[in-house]
């Protein structure tokens, strides 16, 4: 039971590279999204219930988490017209998420995903206002908002050896 959190992150990492082959407009593609976002609620709790929490998991799951979102953009960018300046500001949280990992290498010898608070919410604000896309960049846009805080935060956490 204790390796079930990872477990979970594994399959969100496979339904998360399935949503690639799905048509963005029918109930497949909504119906991995759904679960592979709901996945990602389960696996954490599942960790602090079972008392299964590792670096390693937290690492999983951060990394099924870009991949997640990863995959997710790619097929949104192919059928909807998302704005070009939150494609920059999507790539800017990127390359910040980026310098941060290759802080972490130098500051704490490791890379660091942290589970902040602002991280948390970003994860839920995304899942829940990427399907609004359809009809509105604002909520994305709060969402992407917060992604910056959290990014920052993040960094700043790293640099100053906050590490948890």
């Amino acid at each position: 039971m204790k390796h079930l959190p990872n477990v979970i992150s594994i399959l969100r990492i496979a339904g998360s590279t399935s949503l690639l082959f799905c048509d963005v407009k029918g109930w497949p593609f909504w119906t991995l999204y759904a679960l592979c976002g709901l996945s990602d609620i389960l696996d954490g709790w599942l960790a602090r219930k079972l008392h299964a929490e590792s670096r390693t998991g937290a690492v999983l799951d951060s990394v099924a988490d870009i991949i997640f979102v990863a995959c997710c953009a790619a097929r949104l960018s192919q059928v909807f017209e998302i704005p070009v300046w939150l494609c920059i500001w999507a790539g800017a949280i990127v390359i910040i998420k980026m310098v941060n990992q290759i802080s972490a290498l130098f500051v704490c010898k490791r890379f660091c995903f942290l589970h902040t608070v602002a991280n948390k919410l970003t994860g839920l604000l995304l899942f829940l206002t990427v399907p609004g896309i359809l009809w509105s960049v604002i909520p994305v846009s709060i969402a992407a908002a917060i992604a910056t805080f959290s990014a920052v935060q993040e960094g700043h956490y790293i640099r100053t050896k906050q590490v948890f």
